[in-house]
């Protein structure tokens, strides 16, 4: 199967209110072509899963920025004044999770686990609503898993079968995501077909799709 596809094939996947999971920290490792082909496709009610709101011109907050996102799952906004404008607003729905618990929400859906359990949140209102699970005695709270439509990753080095190495610190969320995704599409910075197997990090039975730069 060639998985290498155009930025208008990539449009072609996009629906209106599907789920993206989009890598990155503070558009660190984010793939900020794919994020502008997604406000290009003007594709609306979107369910967007990233660390944060981006910057009010980088990641996802190019596409909070054109009201094409419905509700956002992250950790933090506090950098991107549009995002808290819009919330202030009723414009987007927000649900703050902390870093870690995001992390492994992800974790568990992308390994068809049933959750995860942790005292992160216990008393504050991250566990209201949410079940509170007795273990030897101690109180948890149950974290279901994330999943999504489609997972968006930024790799360094990629092969033409969807292995991927991410460089330094734009490896942050991008593997966790990759398992999580019904569909994966890394843009490549680089295409290198000499990757050394060894260094690895997202295996290519992860990707379905690749974008070249």
């Amino acid at each position: 199967m060639d998985k290498i596809i155009s930025i208008e094939q990539f449009k072609g996947l996009l629906k209106d209110g599907m789920s993206i999971m989009v890598g990155g920290f503070m558009a660190c490792g984010t793939a900020e072509p794919l994020m502008d082909a997604i406000v290009d496709s003007r594709v609306k009610d979107l369910t967007i899963i990233c660390n944060d709101a981006g910057l009010s011109d980088m990641g996802v907050g190019k596409l909070i920025n054109f009201l094409q996102v419905k509700k956002l799952i992250a950790s933090h906004i506090g950098l991107n004044p549009t995002a808290q404008k819009q919330i202030l607003l009723g414009e987007l729905e927000v649900e703050l999770v902390p870093q870690g618990t995001l992390a492994e929400r992800i974790r568990s859906g992308g390994a068809g686990l049933g959750g995860v359990l942790t005292k992160t949140g216990l008393g504050t209102i991250v566990a209201e609503g949410k079940d509170v699970i007795k273990v030897d005695g101690e109180d948890f709270l149950l974290e279901k898993p994330l999943k999504a439509d489609m997972t968006i990753l930024r790799g360094s080095f990629v092969d033409s079968y969807g292995n991927v190495i991410y460089s330094g610190t734009t490896r942050n969320f991008n593997p966790v995501m990759a398992t999580a995704g019904e569909i994966v599409v890394v843009w490549a910075e680089s295409m290198d077909e000499s990757l050394d197997k060894e260094k690895i990090m997202t295996p290519h039975v992860f990707v379905d799709y690749i974008v070249r730069n």
